[in-house]
């Protein structure tokens, strides 16, 4: 029979554990498979996006314009969505790469609750997300992951090609510098949600005045363990 790719369902290891790490959906393509090698211009992702841990939940901050080159062509684009229960995802890349990796994560962490009867840990959901960017599907996206679970809030940050790193705050996008200058001088540990949104905003707000990629409006999410609250903003005269 010929395999198409697809499973029936999570690889099993000789034990008879099943690998929790794995796709639900898919047998996902060995890296060394893929052609990978990207210039610095294809990595470009114009926009900034923010994620930032406060002391029980993490905010994650973007701004709504999307690029065609030289050209803007959205001024209302979301750029971050929810996941998961108590987690959700900025993007800043490819719109159909995002967007299908928007899709497929989602569905993968709803298919782990379905088959095992409990909701995937935010680092299980981190590891998943970083295999299937390493599979070269969807290049290029450079996605923030926050979420809460009952190890408490986290934050990751991915390279487009997969790896990930757990971080107290992490930015992507075309207005990286402006915003992680910001960050730098506002985070502390501790940090309150409100005041962790305050120093989430500033930084978009002061990527926004300098990187023509970002701009036309913020979008803010609140992570909690109660679940995701998404808010969009079009006048940054509200914010300032």
């Amino acid at each position: 029979m010929q395999n198409n790719g697809f499973s029936s369902g999570p690889s099993i290891h000789g034990d008879g554990r099943a690998d929790v790490t794995g796709s639900e959906l898919v047998d996902l393509p060995d890296s060394q498979d893929s052609n990978l090698d990207m210039d610095r211009e294809t990595l470009k992702t114009g926009t900034t996006t923010v994620g930032l841990k406060a002391d029980d939940g993490v905010v994650l901050v973007t701004d709504m314009r999307a690029s065609l080159g030289n050209m803007v062509s959205s001024k209302a684009t979301q750029k971050v969505e929810q996941i998961h229960p108590t987690a959700a995802m900025t993007i800043a890349g490819s719109v159909s790469a995002a967007q299908s990796l928007l899709s497929t994560i989602e569905a993968e962490a709803k298919l782990y609750e379905l088959r095992r009867d409990k909701e995937l840990s935010i680092n299980g959901l981190s590891t998943l997300l970083g295999n299937l960017l390493r599979s070269g599907a969807f290049l290029v996206v450079v996605p923030v992951l926050g979420g809460v679970d009952e190890d408490g809030p986290h934050v990751y940050s991915f390279d487009a090609l997969g790896g990930k790193s757990e971080e107290d705050y992490a930015v992507s996008g075309s207005g990286t510098q402006f915003a992680l200058g910001v960050l730098e001088n506002r985070y502390e540990e501790g940090i309150s949600m409100d005041d962790a949104e305050d120093a989430a905003i500033d930084a978009v707000l002061t990527a926004i005045e300098r990187d023509t990629a970002s701009g036309n409006g913020i979008t803010v999410s609140r992570i909690t363990a109660d679940g995701v609250d998404i808010e969009q903003y079009e006048d940054l005269d509200e914010l300032r």
